[in-house]
């Protein structure tokens, strides 16, 4: 009975750490223990004796004189060792330097984890007036901007429905325009030109675009996007922008070896 009991307690400590360092890393800027405490719903006692655990093994830091806690250097380290058993961020590279350049818009690539979209790379384009919506890192449910769209789009209609009802929750946090009804009318859009539209569902006035990228089974795992201004993406350049996702999209999966 003992041995279960600590074997129980030891995963949820698992899932705690594993919660906390995912809370730390979507946000761009560092969070704060009452931040992290309110994005994990641990208690702030937990959430400062994790981040103290952490710091010890250099998984977390934070700078001289700040409260904000971000990734640490050994993170670092671990990912770099990890990367090329998953090279997607340099396969995705030319990509997307080649959508920055041709759009002037900033162009991103996202992955999916089971339910979410997560921010992996960007690159910014000419454009002067841009959308900071997005950022490497960023965690968003699944329909909730252009690269969840695209992926959800493409997945089978009792799974879209399964994660829309388990995703509820996480969408209203991005606004009250991500309601089942207004996300199947987009995805029935998607599915009808190919690429995703987010009009400004998350801030008014800044939207994004995306195409979803599939691996050697055909699922959707990830997207490339485009954010920016809505004139930016108004009338026929809306159609520009859409191939362009769709021909940089259509490569990557190649690479990846879907046929």
């Amino acid at each position: 009975m003992t041995g279960k009991v600590g074997a129980g307690a030891g995963t949820q400590v698992v899932h705690r750490v594993a919660q906390l360092l995912r809370a730390v890393a979507g946000r761009e800027q560092g969070s704060t223990v009452a931040e992290l405490a309110a994005a994990t719903g641990l208690t702030r006692p937990t959430v400062h004796r994790l981040l103290t655990g952490l710091a010890e093994e250099g998984l977390v830091d934070r700078p001289a004189g700040s409260t904000a806690w971000q990734l640490g250097p050994e993170l670092y380290v671990l990912g770099a060792v990890a990367a090329h058993r998953y090279p997607i961020r340099e396969l995705a590279g030319p990509s997307l330097r080649r959508l920055a350049e041709a759009t002037g818009e900033s162009a991103f690539l996202s992955a999916r984890r089971g339910p979410e979209t997560v921010c992996l790379a960007r690159i910014e384009g000419a454009f002067p007036i841009r959308s900071h919506v997005l950022y490497e890192g960023l965690r968003l449910p699944l329909g909730v901007a252009s690269a969840g769209l695209a992926v959800l789009a493409h997945l089978p209609d009792a799974e879209v429905e399964r994660i829309l009802a388990a995703t509820s929750a996480a969408r209203a946090e991005w606004g009250p325009l991500h309601t089942p009804e207004r996300i199947r009318e987009l995805l029935e859009d998607v599915r009808r030109e190919g690429f995703a539209v987010n009009p400004g569902l998350i801030v008014e006035g800044s939207w994004g675009m995306a195409a979803a990228v599939f691996d050697t089974t055909g699922a959707p795992v990830y997207a490339l996007s485009l954010t920016g201004i809505e004139p930016r993406f108004a009338g026929e350049r809306r159609g520009l922008l859409g191939r362009a996702l769709l021909t940089e999209a259509h490569r990557l999966s190649r690479e990846l070896g879907h046929r």
